[in-house]
Parts: C-alpha cells; sequence; structure tokens
C-alpha cells in the first residue's frame, strides 16, 4: 500500500471475490512446487482421496476437446478463463473480448431488471450464447447463477429454506428432490450452471454466512454433497450430456470459509491441517465422487494464505489427491485478494490451479493482463491449455460443443405445483421446536388467534439473503404469489379448522384472541454484511415488550423465531409459552401451518421432526462452550415437556459491542448509528472492491446525508490524537463546496475533491482537533457526519471510522456558513 503523505491517501484497489489419469486417458496433472509459508503448505497425503467418475467424460470428448484446443488462438484461450457479470458486459463485447463465461449476480437481472422472468433470462442467455458462437472462437458461453435456495433470482421460483433449515430436516432423500427442482427451474430460464451447494461446516455463528451452512456436523454436510450434486446433475453417464432439465453443481466454497478466526467473513482460518481435512474437508470428496462438474475457490484464507493463491490446495489437494477433473471457479473478484494481485492482474491466482477467474466488473482488465503474462510466459502454456482444457469438458458435458446443443428453457416449470409441494414438506420438516409448555401447541381447532411481529406479515424476513436481490431485504410477496407468507398461512389454517385468527401489525385487536403467535427475527442479509460481534438477538419491533402485553391479557404466547442462526434469545424463551426455530423457511408458509396448526380432527397435518444442526447458546458469548440446546435437540407432540426458567444474561458487554468509533462498515451503517438522507442525495449499495461492500451517495440537487445516533463523548479520541477516516471513491467531483461536519464542525472538502483522480479509491483522514477548531462539540456528538454539497458529486463510500492518528495531517479550510 502507498500513502501519499498529503490530506488523501491514495489506496490500492483489492477486491473482496487434473486429475489423476482416468479410464479415458486424462493425463495426470504434476505436482506443483509450492511457493508458500510452511503452515499453509498441505500435504496431499494427509487428505482422503476422490476421484471424478470416469464418465466425466470419454475419448470421443477428449479428442473434440484437443482439436478445439488447436484452433484456438492464445487470446481464445485467455478469454475462456475469465467470467464477467451481466451487468458490466454486453453481447457485443464478446467480438472484441471472447471471454468463456457469463454470470449473473445478486444484484444483476437481465436488462436491468431484477425481476425478470424466465423468458427474459433465457432471451439475455441465448444473446450471450449467439454472440459466443459468432466470435472468432466459435465455442459458446457457460452461464451461471446463484441458485442457492431455489431458483432464487426469479420472482415465481420455488424458495427452499436456506441450508440451515435443511440441515435441521436431516434428511438426504429431500434434498436430492430438492436438487432435482431446483435444476429443472434453473433450466427453465436458459441456464445450465449453478453455484451450489455450499459445503461449509461453520464453527462460529457470528459468521454473515452461517444459514448457507447445512450444519456443524461434518458427516451431515458429507451425506448432502452426494445427495445436492446427484439431485442438481443426476448420475454422469459416459459419452451423454446432462439431460436439459439438469445443471452443473459446484462445491462450494473451497476451503474452510466456515472456520475463519472471529467468525469474520473472507477472513483467515488459523487452523491444523488435521482440523482443515477432518472438519472442512468432508464435503469435498463426496460431490466429486458423485460427479460435481465445478468447484469454487473460497475467499478466505489458511493459516495467512489465501485460497485463491495457494496451489497446494487447488493442485495438489483438489485436483490431484481428490482427482477432480473438472473446473475450479473463483469467487467475485477473489483472485484480486491474493498477495501481489489486484483484481486486474493476477497471474498468481491461474499459476495456483484456478481455471476460470470470476471478475464480474474487472475482466476487462484481466483480459489484458493475462494475455500479457501469457504471451510473457509468466503463465506457462501448458497451465493454460489444462484450464481451457477442464473449461470444455464441462461445456461438453452439458451439451455445449455438440453440432445440436442441448436446449435448455421450459418456463411452466417454475413454480409448478409439485415443485411447491416439495419447498412445503422442507419447510415443516426444518422446524424445531425448542418449548412448548402447557401443550400450547399444536394450536386447537376452533382456538381464536392473533397472529403478529414484524415477520408474521413479511416474505423478506421469511426468505433471508439470495431472494431476488443479493440482500433480499426488498422481498415482497408480490414477487412470489405461489407462495403465502407465515401469518396469512396460519391464519388460513385456523380458519379452516373452524377457529378464528387476525393477522395485525400491532396488537390493537388482541382482546378476544386466547393464543397469539408472535413472528419475529433477523432482518434479512447475506455475506459478510450478516456478520455480528456477538450472538445476542437484538429486537428490532420491541418483541419482548408486545409479549409481555400480550400476555398481560390473558393470552398464551408461541414465538416463531426466524433467523440464520442460533441465537441468545433468554428472555424471549422464558416470555414465551411455546418457541419454534424456523429460521428462513422462504416462501411456502403453509408448510409452518402444517405443523402449528391442528385440522378439525385435532391432528396438525405434520409433527415436528426437525432437530438442531447447530448448539443453541444459553448467552451471547462465542464460541458456544455449554449450550442451551445441544446439536440434535428438538421436540415433537409425541410427550408432553416442560421447560424451566432459561439464563437471560448475555454475559457479555452488549454496549461494547456497539461502535462508538465505525460509523459505516463495509458500506454498511453499524449500531447504535443511523442513516439520514434529504430528497436530493440518492444511496444504493455498490461495489468498491467486493460485492456491495460501499455504497454510491448521488447529489441529484443541494442537499446533504447524514449519520446520527445517541451523542457520544469523543473527547478521550480527540485527546489520543485521532482522525475520521473515509475509505471511498470520487466518481464525479464537486464544481463547488462540500461541506463535510462532525459535531457541529465543518470544513471544505471540495478543493481536495476536485484533486483527487476520479475512480481511484482514497483514504482521507481529518484529525478530530479539526473539527473541534472549526467549532465542533465533542463532548456530546450525535452527528459524526454529515455531507452537504451541490449538485452532481457522486462518491462511493466503503468506510468511515475514528482512527489513531499515525503521521500528522493537516486541516482542510473551515466550511463556509
Amino acid at each position: 500500500m502507498v500513502i501519499r503523505r498529503s490530506f488523501f491517501a491514495a489506496t490500492l484497489v483489492l477486491a473482496g471475490c487434473a486429475a489423476p489419469a482416468l479410464e479415458s486417458g486424462l493425463a495426470a496433472q504434476a505436482p506443483t512446487t509450492p511457493q508458500v509459508r510452511p503452515e499453509a503448505r498441505a500435504n496431499p497425503a494427509a487428505w482422503p482421496a476422490a476421484r471424478s467418475p470416469a464418465a466425466i467424460t470419454d475419448p470421443a470428448t477428449e479428442a473434440q476437446i484437443a482439436a478445439i484446443l488447436r484452433k484456438l488462438t492464445l487470446e481464445q484461450k485467455v478469454g475462456q478463463m475469465i467470467q464477467a457479470d451481466i451487468s458490466a458486459i454486453t453481447p457485443a463485447d464478446l467480438a472484441r473480448y471472447p471471454l468463456g463465461s457469463i454470470l449473473a449476480g445478486g444484484n444483476s437481472g437481465p436488462y436491468g431488471d431484477e425481476r425478470a422472468d424466465a423468458a427474459k433470462w433465457g432471451k439475455l442467455v441465448e444473446e450471450f450464447r449467439a454472440a459466443s458462437r459468432a466470435s472468432g472462437a466459435g465455442v459458446p458461453i457457460l452461464f451461471g447463477v446463484d441458485a442457492v435456495h431455489g431458483h432464487s433470482n426469479l420472482p415465481g421460483a420455488t424458495i427452499f429454506p436456506h441450508n440451515i433449515g435443511l440441515g435441521a430436516a436431516n434428511d438426504a432423500d429431500l434434498i436430492e428432490r430438492i436438487g432435482r427442482v431446483t435444476a429443472a427451474e434453473v433450466a427453465a430460464s436458459g441456464i445450465e450452471w449453478t453455484f451450489a451447494p455450499t459445503l461449509a461446516v461453520p464453527q462460529d455463528l457470528r459468521w454473515g454466512r452461517t444459514y448457507e451452512g447445512y450444519a456443524a456436523d461434518p458427516a451431515l454436510v458429507e451425506r448432502y454433497a452426494t445427495a445436492m450434486t446427484i439431485g442438481l446433475q443426476g448420475t454422469l453417464l459416459a459419452g451423454r450430456p446432462l439431460p436439459a432439465n439438469r445443471v452443473a453443481a459446484t462445491a462450494k466454497h473451497f476451503l474452510a470459509d466456515g472456520g475463519t478466526r472471529d467468525g469474520k467473513d473472507q477472513g483467515d482460518a488459523a487452523i491444523s491441517e488435521s482440523e482443515l481435512v477432518s472438519v472442512h474437508a468432508r464435503g469435498y470428496p463426496a460431490a466429486i465422487d458423485a460427479g460435481a462438474l465445478t468447484v469454487m475457490a473460497s475467499f478466505s484464507s489458511w493459516n495467512g494464505v489465501k485460497h485463491h493463491g495457494n496451489p497446494t490446495l487447488l493442485t495438489d489437494v483438489l485436483k490431484g489427491r481428490m482427482g477432480f477433473a473438472g473446473l475450479v471457479v473463483g469467487d467475485w473478484n477473489g483472485h484480486g485478494q491474493v498477495a501481489g494481485c489486484t483484481v486486474t492482474d493476477c497471474a498468481a491466482s491461474f499459476n495456483a490451479g484456478l481455471d476460470l477467474a470470476m471478475a464480474p466488473d474487472s475482466w476487462k482488465g484481466l483480459f489484458e493482463a493475462t494475455l500479457r503474462d501469457a504471451r510473457s510466459g509468466a503463465i506457462p502454456l501448458g497451465r493454460i491449455d489444462d484450464a481451457v482444457t477442464r473449461i470444455l469438458r464441462v461445456k461438453a458435458k452439458l451439451g455445449l460443443l455438440g453440432d445440436a446443443p442441448v436446449q435448455r428453457g421450459a418456463p411452466a416449470q417454475v413454480g409448478a405445483p409439485e415443485h411447491l409441494a416439495v419447498a412445503r414438506e422442507a419447510v415443516a420438516k426444518s422446524l424445531v421446536l425448542l418449548k412448548n409448555n402447557g401443550g400450547v401447541l399444536p394450536l386447537r381447532p376452533g382456538a381464536r388467534v392473533l397472529v403478529t411481529g414484524p415477520g408474521a406479515d413479511s416474505m423478506a424476513m421469511q426468505s433471508g439473503g439470495w431472494t431476488v436481490t443479493w440482500q433480499g431485504t426488498d422481498t415482497s410477496p408480490a414477487d412470489f404469489p405461489n407462495g403465502q407468507t407465515i401469518g396469512r398461512a396460519i391464519a388460513d389454517a385456523v380458519g379452516a379448522a373452524g377457529g378464528k385468527a387476525v393477522l395485525a401489525t400491532d396488537d390493537a385487536a388482541t382482546a378476544q384472541a386466547d393464543v397469539a403467535v408472535v413472528v419475529f427475527g433477523e432482518k434479512p442479509y447475506a455475506e459478510y454484511q450478516g456478520d455480528i460481534p456477538n450472538l445476542a438477538y437484538r429486537s428490532h419491533a420491541g418483541e419482548l415488550e408486545l409479549i409481555a402485553r400480550l400476555r398481560a391479557r390473558g393470552m398464551k404466547v408461541v414465538s416463531v423465531f426466524l433467523s440464520g442462526r442460533p441465537m441468545f434469545t433468554g428472555s424471549l424463551i422464558n416470555a414465551s409459552d411455546a418457541f419454534v426455530a424456523a429460521w428462513l423457511p422462504g416462501t411456502q408458509g403453509a408448510g409452518v401451518a402444517d405443523v402449528l396448526v391442528a385440522a378439525r380432527d385435532g391432528k396438525p397435518p405434520r409433527d415436528f421432526t426437525g432437530r438442531l444442526p447447530f448448539a443453541w447458546p444459553a448467552d451471547a458469548a462465542s464460541p458456544i462452550t455449554a449450550p442451551l440446546f445441544p446439536a440434535g435437540y428438538g421436540l415433537d407432540y409425541s410427550r408432553a415437556s416442560t421447560l424451566g426458567p432459561v439464563n437471560e444474561d448475555p454475559r457479555v458487554d452488549l454496549a461494547a459491542s456497539t461502535s462508538e468509533d465505525a460509523y459505516l462498515t463495509r458500506g454498511v451503517i453499524p449500531s447504535p448509528w443511523r442513516l439520514g438522507l434529504d430528497s436530493a442525495v440518492l444511496a444504493r449499495a455498490t461495489d468498491l472492491s467486493a460485492q456491495e461492500d460501499a455504497r454510491q451517495f448521488r447529489w441529484t440537487a443541494p442537499g446533504a446525508f447524514a449519520i446520527d445516533g445517541p451523542p457520544v463523548n469523543l473527547m478521550r479520541q480527540l485527546d489520543g490524537g485521532f482522525v475520521l477516516q473515509l475509505d471511498w471513491r470520487v466518481d464525479t467531483a464537486p464544481t463547488g463546496p462540500v461541506s463535510l461536519s462532525l459535531g457541529g464542525g465543518a470544513l471544505d472538502l471540495g478543493p481536495a475533491l476536485r484533486a483527487a483522480k476520479p475512480g481511484e479509491p482514497v483514504l482521507t483522514r481529518i484529525p478530530l482537533r479539526c473539527f473541534k477548531d472549526a467549532g465542533g462539540d465533542l463532548a456530546a456528538v450525535g452527528t459524526p457526519l454529515r455531507l452537504r454539497a451541490d449538485t452532481g458529486l457522486v462518491v462511493t463510500i466503503r468506510n468511515i471510522r475514528l482512527d489513531s492518528a499515525g503521521l500528522p495531517v493537516p486541516c482542510p479550510a473551515k466550511a463556509a456558513n
């Protein structure tokens, strides 16, 4: 990193995303000469052996691949190794840049429409396909998408519970059926590749991707790896492509993304090789043996070395010891996190064994740099040919290289009734009953029921992230007209059983109810935006107070908790007569009603069969050392049970986990701060160095945005010489003054912003004393940042925080009043 000795400091842009011989005659790839530190150097002999099925290819296919390889120019070979996102490339670009793969990321819809239907998806895919056939390469593109709990980019699709709920179901046959349904609906939109299944074994529930893991038990993950791979792809048959209603699977993320230190996403798994193998690698041999066509490298590191740049893992272990003959794809700009690399220049990742770099918005620069390295020999031709061979092998198995390519696309399959039935079954099997004092569940026929709480009628909360959009925050019932919110499904079931139910967003209509079902939990999130400092559930809508009011009116209370992980909920469990862990069940709320509501005969359609896939914490501390409920725990209706009072003390300092010193972290406003916008300022999530790790602010008229919260005393930081640090980028420079204020003291950043190079990240450091000298009150700061500008300014901000001073920096000019 190079720091300029001035008001701004330039920053480096970093991202933050052969098998042994088979019967078909594939040549083995030679082991690498590891250039990694000893503690991150894998010993292949310590790892389990596996082998891609011989049916992944055949002699005729290998001959066809060899013939194609001889015809490809170096430019065309390099193009095969790079994948771009639909938001940053057009079909016309392929005439100049013969890329081999396209993806649609979590917030990328066809033609900018995140709510496009299957036919529109199919149209876009075929436009790219046709352009790739017409290019000099003549090799069709491979199109991938994150269908991680059903074809979740597609409104109207069948959406299943997130993986944590499927882990609670403990049903491998169900997983295989879910894979078949997902494949059919992905194929229905013309797409042939999904980035699933996730084979993480989460060890720290603070990790924001915990819900993408099935369980803490490696053995269950291993069983599910086989089941989901076969469900998505079917069983590979020699000399035959996958059927039109099947898609390529991706075993991800290799490796130990669920084992990073402190539960931090994209962090470091500082563990022994034996733990890496016994806990985190269990799913991969199973997926490879089942025929998984692709494996995705993890953003994470092992003992300080990024997986995207570790040849001992990608080549010696994965392609050698585990006999993987498919292609290894990177994660979103993950190659840019390798030491010495940027998102547009990374020979080291390809040399480590990456075959296809996911370069969503960096593809053009990466193509040019990789072509340069190919010409110079920095990436050996043998490594390039191996990567392209693997890519072509997968394309052949998907029927993309034949004279009559496999035609996918049957839009009527999306949301088919038989598919929805599988999702409803999965929801019912995922629910875990933690408390049922007095047998309040199931709800009796003829009962008077109030259904309330912030999650009762929220399709977004019950579906979670990766639903229509990446974070899933704006998912609505209109997106899934063939689904039901939990509240509406329960109300319908109560009515069908002869009872009366009221669905209310508040408790105003509660006087006549016997039982209240309160649905609440985590707001939607994905990836690192879900990382949390401890396991305490933080109420969003006063749920504990609501439950207390309901009980004061004589009602029994059933709590339905929506979350991507077990959380410390001691007070809420004690306040409830029944407590159900519902995870993130997806769109089929009727599956919840099937278990909670008895029919007219007094029996519910289904009993509770779900069991905890992770231990449930007794306090907010992590790791969990003495759980309230162990993994495998779960009640059912077969016998009565009574749970006494549980611990309500979080046993951690919750105040310390809120931040007085961080105001914006990777594009997210942390507690206790909140964002306020004038109507003149537009804000949206965007990428700076990783997917949606920043927010872009655009001034359409004179105005301001502010970060506000409870007043805090910053005199200690002032006395310590702290600075306000902004990690950001100027996209469009201002034409007039730009006032930045903290605690009421305002400074003019206009000259510095105009001097910054547009499009390049910069680090701005302003001493707190500058704000005090400008009239700021640092003893009670309720607005640690307010940025005011005229029309036209556009900035992208990743992080804003207080930091130790370091080298002295001057103050900007005081802003005019």
